[in-house]
């Protein structure tokens, strides 16, 4: 990846490219060291840092699927790999007997604290240390900007209306 400055400015759209290049970059790192430390694939990860945040370590497949973004099916196919391999399991909802909630099981917990702690260490090595304070001010500022404009276009988007209701719905009358 070229990192030299050039001598023109560059437009809107090659700056967005080269964030979109960087950002993919870094994520590809952080998978590869967070594999090599602990064995867990960015997927393992993504779930099992979702679920530690989750209150009571629990969350509703739905409800996982609206924080990771991802499509029901693979959503699926990866807790039921990750039911085999013992790193959460699926229990009797307390709210609706006719659902499941995805739970962290010890060793489940046990591996996303692990694995926070090395994601955290790659991101002070790459990120970090490298913006410094003043530029992690800035990347929160700009990470803000981003999140409000979002969540003010996914209120007008009936797609994303819809797929949060489905989300979050309260069961009542279901």
């Amino acid at each position: 990846m070229n990192t030299e400055a050039s001598s023109r400015p560059l437009s809107n759209m090659e700056i967005w490219r080269r964030h979109s290049l960087v950002y993919a970059h870094l994520m590809s790192y952080l998978a590869r060291q967070l594999t090599r430390a602990t064995g867990l694939s960015e997927a393992d990860y993504q779930v099992l840092d979702a679920l530690l945040d989750a209150p009571g370590q629990r969350a509703r497949a739905r409800e996982l699927r609206w924080t990771l973004q991802w499509e029901k099916s693979r959503l699926s196919h990866q807790l039921r790999r990750m039911v085999a391999r013992g790193l959460i399991d699926r229990q009797a909802c307390a709210e609706d007997a006719r659902g499941a909630d995805v739970v962290l099981t010890d060793a489940g917990r046990e591996a996303a604290q692990r694995a926070r702690q090395v994601r955290e260490e790659s991101l002070q090595a790459i990120v970090f240390d490298t913006l410094g304070p003043e530029h992690m001010a800035r990347l929160n500022e700009a990470t803000t900007l981003l999140a409000d404009r979002l969540a003010r276009a996914a209120e007008e988007d009936p797609d994303c209306q819809a797929a949060y209701a489905e989300a979050f719905e309260t069961d009542e009358g279901a």
